[in-house]
């Protein structure tokens, strides 16, 4: 198994940062390392990536648990199985109205060397996305507070 993740703490409730995660159509217009994603956030949807550090293959996946201001995970990968991608974006609310958010991912089964050898390091990218998200919340809460 292979795993990619990064953490950081977002001065902003998990409603500011749920809002930004499940906007996926404006990931772009922030520093979250995402040309597009098409598709829409919804149980069973099926969402496509365009990352930047690997324009020339999207990344395809199927959203398969919502729980608003909470997590958000999505599934692709190979097949029956045989190479499974797991990525979750995890909240979690702190006593001081703050938010910690988690993203990471798993590679797993079978045939998961395949996914491994053709996945760049993503710990970088996923830094460069929590710290757009840390940001973009943190902004709109000190112009709304």
């Amino acid at each position: 198994m292979r795993s990619y993740e990064a953490t950081v703490r977002i001065d902003a409730s998990p409603e500011e940062v749920w809002r930004d995660l499940v906007d996926v159509g404006s990931w772009r217009d922030w520093d979250s390392g995402v040309d597009r994603v098409e598709g829409r956030v919804a149980l069973g949807e099926q969402l496509t990536l365009y990352a930047t550090m690997i324009r020339s293959r999207p990344f395809t996946v199927t959203v398969t648990e919502l729980r608003p201001r909470e997590v958000m995970r999505w599934r692709g990968g190979l097949p029956l199985g045989l190479a499974v991608i797991e990525r979750t974006y995890q909240l979690d609310a702190q006593d001081d109205g703050g938010t910690v958010l988690t993203v990471r991912e798993d590679q797993t089964g079978p045939l998961a060397w395949v996914t491994e050898r053709a996945t760049p390091d993503l710990n970088p990218s996923f830094r460069q996305f929590c710290a757009g998200v840390k940001a973009r919340a943190e902004g709109r809460a000190r112009a709304s507070g």
